[in-house]
């Protein structure tokens, strides 16, 4: 099919009169990046050049149906596209799981760097890493890319969500160096416990009464199984910190994301399980998310 083409005139004009439905201008630009194939640079030449053409992937009819839901419904636009950036990849993303944010890419930034704290040549070698609670499997994929030669386990308590991660999985890691678990947490990778040296996890942490205040573009189509994590937002973080010293391989790296104002509640959790090496780190806007720690070498 033919792609249409417009000038950089008409198209401006046309954007202006969506973005006067409501919305943000930063989101629309997103979706004529991710549906019409429209770049940031590509939009940026039709202002400075207006007489300039520019052949989109999607009609103006197309765009604007997904735009209206977006802006009346409240639909996530990565669930109208049925994919996400993150990283290096484009993952396939659904209402099976949360859409992976860009401030959890930096989990795995610390990962290899605590990896290589602890052995330069860690990541040329081998090792076992789990994701818990992978959803759409955008932790385990990047993972997998980053450690070829590790064995990975992603786990999730949704058969629909590791559905998802498998195709992620499939399309983006390097070979089939990954098995999926369905389950809480730990328990079904108990014949692993004691030999996990590195465990990621972006588990649910919004406290239950705080969901209903959320933008209804998360509260009405993301799954709360999730986002809750109990009345103070800390049941599953405490689920996966109590069985962390028995899981984790001597010396074995846990790192969790947690809420913008948890973590010196997590890092006492943490300390009190046990772990050595706690540490706070911060997100890209500098909000401590983050919390880390490993398992002694003995003890």
């Amino acid at each position: 099919m033919q792609k249409p083409r417009c000038s950089g005139q008409d198209l401006l004009a046309w954007r202006r009169s969506q973005l006067a439905q409501g919305g943000r201008a930063v989101d629309f630009d997103w979706l004529l990046m991710m549906q019409g194939d429209l770049s940031w640079a590509a939009l940026q030449k039709m202002r400075i050049l207006p007489e300039s053409s520019v052949q989109l992937a999607a009609s103006f009819n197309e765009l604007e149906s997904l735009w209206h839901r977006h802006v009346k419904e409240h639909v996530p636009l990565q669930h109208l596209v049925g994919r996400c950036p993150w990283r290096d990849v484009e993952l396939q993303v659904s209402p099976a799981a949360l859409i992976p944010r860009q401030e959890t890419e930096l989990l795995i930034d610390l990962a290899l760097q605590c990896l290589k704290l602890s052995d330069p040549d860690a990541c040329s070698e081998r090792g076992v890493w789990a994701d818990l609670g992978t959803g759409s499997g955008a932790l385990a994929v990047a993972l997998a890319r980053s450690l070829p030669r590790w064995e990975g386990h992603a786990v999730d308590l949704s058969a629909e969500a590791l559905e998802l991660a498998r195709v992620n999985l499939r399309s983006l890691a390097p070979s089939p160096c990954c098995r999926l678990h369905v389950g809480s947490w730990w328990e079904p990778l108990r014949l692993l416990w004691g030999n996990l040296h590195l465990v990621l996890s972006n588990p649910p942490y919004i406290p239950r009464a705080q969901l209903v205040g959320l933008e209804p573009v998360v509260r009405d189509h993301e799954p709360h199984l999730a986002l809750s994590g109990g009345d103070d937002g800390l049941d599953s973080c405490r689920a996966i910190i109590d069985e962390a010293p028995r899981a984790l391989a001597p010396g074995g790296w846990l790192l969790l994301e947690h809420h913008h104002d948890q973590s010196e509640a997590v890092l006492l959790l943490l300390r009190n399980a046990g772990l050595d090496a706690v540490q706070a780190r911060p997100d890209l806007q500098g909000v401590m998310r983050f919390a880390l720690a490993r398992r002694p070498l003995r003890g």
